[in-house]
């Protein structure tokens, strides 16, 4: 009787374990697909916007005239050489999210290449994100800045 109860105690002991486990491994899991889904689809991540943006640049006729076409965007570029990385900051001011981006544009004018500065702010209304700045500033001799879009008012 005292070894059955014990095996007893001994297997609850061993299935409470397993269910520990079990139930990190879906909450880990659970947790990833959150930060993916949130990455890829939502509208106030740092790739929507450097998307959106980036489609701005190539649709705008004083860009495509000065870089040349097709227009490539990239990020900062990492220790292996690949530019993927879209270096951004997020911030707080007067109660509403903002986000500032940078990137990299070049075309098929040899030479050219240009820098990308976006700055996005959240509409309370939407909760989405609407463009309050986007510049290319260009870094081929003589330097300027293109302004693509300026909300700032």
């Amino acid at each position: 009787l005292i070894l059955s109860m014990c095996k007893k105690v001994k297997e609850a002991g061993r299935d409470f374990t397993y269910l520990i486990v079990v139930l990190i491994g879906i909450s880990i899991t659970g947790g990833l697909f959150y930060v993916i889904f949130r990455e890829l689809f939502s509208s106030g991540s740092p790739s929507k916007i450097y998307g959106k943006a980036l489609e701005k640049c190539r649709s705008h006729p004083e860009v495509i005239g000065v870089f040349g076409e097709p227009i490539k965007g990239y990020g900062e570029m990492t220790r292996r050489g690949r530019r993927h990385h879209v270096s951004f900051i997020e911030y707080v001011k007067d109660g509403l999210r903002h986000m500032r981006l940078k990137f990299y544009i070049e075309g098929s004018e040899p030479g050219k290449h240009g820098t990308v500065h976006v700055e996005v702010k959240e509409n309370p209304e939407s909760g989405g994100y609407e463009f309050h700045y986007i510049f290319v500033e260009v870094e081929a001799y003589p330097g300027r800045m293109i302004v693509i879009e300026d909300n700032r008012s």
